[in-house]
């Protein structure tokens, strides 16, 4: 497992679409609706998942992420390390 404390690396310009992709903005439990989120978009990928969060401009994100099942990656520990009111969550589904 990986648990970092980032800041955000630039994004490619589009999302490659074979990945479930999930965002929430401005809800104190942004990260659990994300989790849930991205239990539903399981099926773009299964290979890895993450979620980063942050309170907004000026604070630090914070980042889990690691290879298997939505429902492997996250429990209740990670989700509750994952604090901020934005969230951004991704499955992945590599092809190459």
């Amino acid at each position: 497992m990986v648990q970092d404390e980032v800041f955000a690396p630039p994004l490619p310009p589009y999302p490659m679409h074979e990945c479930g992709i999930f965002a929430i903005y401005g809800h104190p439990n942004a990260a659990v609706l994300t989790y849930y989120g991205l239990f539903a978009l399981q099926h773009r990928g299964q290979e890895s998942a993450g979620i980063v969060t942050t309170n907004g401009p000026g604070s630090t994100f914070q980042l889990h992420r690691d290879m298997g099942l939505v429902s492997q990656v996250f429990g209740q520990e990670e989700l509750a390390r994952l604090k901020g009111t934005r969230a951004v969550g991704h499955t992945r589904y590599s092809t190459t």
